[in-house]
């Protein structure tokens, strides 16, 4: 990639990160809920969640055993992604995260959490992650409650979750999530002190 288009790409990161910031203060100013228009009946009863929003609880076990709740990292910054082993583009974006998860690994303030979808239990979910070497925290969800809260529409989906518990993104599809202007991203949101 030459220079050019390295400035491009990184400013049009900066605007995508930009609006980011202006869709949680616009929706902040609206006491976080989402502006609707014409909401029909099953708009209603089926909120979409979206960045800006605040991140609904859910207590799940970890592969190794732990009651995990979203609660409970309340003042943490938190990367919530949904996925499955079956799932072609999950396992493709695998190993970024584990590249991010690295990068961010030390900091107290920042959790990396991966809801399975999986229904085949967690034999089968351990036997990946054993395979692919993840350390991140891997929550089970055979019956995707976490999928059906968030509103999640495929998988891989993921949020990330300020210190007070709102959405400050929300990206469908795989993504490379060790690209150095997601790490900027994060920095600057772990040192802020207020989200």
């Amino acid at each position: 990639m030459d220079t050019r288009s390295k400035l491009l790409y990184l400013a049009s990161a900066f605007v995508l990160f930009g609006g980011i910031v202006l869709l949680v203060l616009a929706r902040a100013n609206l006491g976080g809920r989402s502006p609707r228009t014409g909401s029909s009946r099953s708009e209603e009863a089926m909120p979409q969640i979206s960045a800006g929003d605040r991140a609904a609880n859910f207590s799940l076990d970890s592969l190794d055993g732990h009651k995990v709740s979203l609660e409970a990292l309340r003042g943490k910054v938190v990367f919530l992604n949904v996925w499955a082993t079956w799932c072609g583009p999950c396992l493709e974006e695998m190993p970024s995260m584990e590249t991010l998860f690295d990068e961010f690994k030390t900091r107290n303030d920042f959790v990396m959490l991966a809801v399975s979808q999986d229904t085949k239990g967690r034999d089968a979910v351990q036997s990946y992650v054993r395979k692919n070497g993840y350390h991140f925290t891997i929550l089970l969800d055979p019956d995707n409650k976490v999928s059906e809260t968030y509103d999640v529409s495929g998988v891989p989906e993921t949020f990330i979750i300020d210190r007070t518990g709102r959405i400050v993104a929300h990206h469908m599809g795989a993504f490379d999530w060790s690209r150095p202007d997601v790490k900027e991203a994060l920095e600057e949101l772990l040192d802020s002190k207020q989200g």
